[in-house]
C-alpha cells in the first residue's frame, strides 16, 4: 500500500519502473536519473529560433558571472575616465597656477604634490568602494571578475600601472572592450577585473 511518505509501497514491494527517456514521470514521482528536466527540449527536437539550448544563456547575452551587475559599456567607461582626469587635475592645477603666478617654485611643487595626492586618493577609494569619482558619477564599479568583490587599494593602484600595456599596441587595449565578451581591457584580463553598472 502506498502512502505520501512512502510512494513505493511496502519495503517488500518493487518500486514502479522509471519512465523511459523523454517520457514525463507519473504525477508525484521524481524524474529518473539521467532524464531531461521539465521544460527541456527533448532529444531530436530542434531548438526554436532565437532561443539558446536548455541551460545555456541566450545568444548574445554577456557571460554569466558573480559580479553583481551588468557589464559597463565602453562609452560609459570612457566618460568615467574623463571625469576622473578632470576631478584629479583641478586641485593640483589650481595650486600650480597660483604658484606660477606668484613666481614661487615651492608652490608650483606643492601643486604637483596635490595632484599626486588626489590621484592616489581616487585609486584608493576605487579599491575600497569600487568607485572613483568618475565611476560614481557614471554609476559603475570596478570589481573582481571571480566574485564581484572590491579589489582593494593595492590592486587598484597596480591596475592603473598595468594599463600601460593597453597603450602599447597603438592603444588597442583601451578599445578591446568594444568587442570583448566581458568588455575587458588587457589590464582587466591580467588583473581579473570587470567594470559593472549597478
Amino acid at each position: 500500500m502506498t502512502t505520501p511518505d512512502n510512494p513505493y509501497g511496502d519495503p517488500g514491494q518493487n518500486p514502479p519502473p522509471p519512465p523511459t527517456y523523454g517520457q514525463q514521470p507519473a504525477y508525484g514521482q521524481p524524474p529518473a536519473y539521467g532524464s531531461p528536466q521539465y521544460g527541456a527540449p527533448q532529444a531530436g527536437q530542434p531548438v526554436p529560433y532565437g532561443q539558446a539550448p536548455y541551460g545555456q544563456p541566450p545568444y548574445g547575452a554577456p557571460p554569466a558571472g558573480n559580479f553583481g551587475g551588468t557589464l559597463a559599456e565602453w562609452l560609459t567607461r570612457v566618460a568615467g575616465t574623463l571625469i576622473d582626469g578632470i576631478a584629479v587635475a583641478i586641485p593640483g592645477l589650481v595650486v600650480f597656477l597660483i604658484g606660477s603666478a606668484a613666481n614661487a617654485g615651492i608652490i608650483v611643487f606643492l601643486g604637483v604634490l596635490v595632484w599626486i595626492a588626489a590621484w592616489a586618493w581616487n585609486l584608493v577609494r576605487q579599491g575600497q568602494t569600487g568607485q572613483t569619482v568618475g565611476k560614481q558619477f557614471m554609476g559603475t564599479y570596478l570589481v573582481r571578475e571571480a566574485d564581484g568583490q572590491y579589489v582593494g587599494a593595492g590592486l587598484s593602484i597596480l591596475r592603473y600601472f598595468v594599463h600601460i600595456i593597453d597603450g602599447l599596441p597603438c592603444y588597442v587595449g583601451y578599445l578591446w572592450p568594444l568587442w570583448d565578451a566581458k568588455k575587458q581591457t588587457f589590464a582587466d584580463k591580467i588583473m581579473g577585473t570587470v567594470v559593472v553598472k549597478r
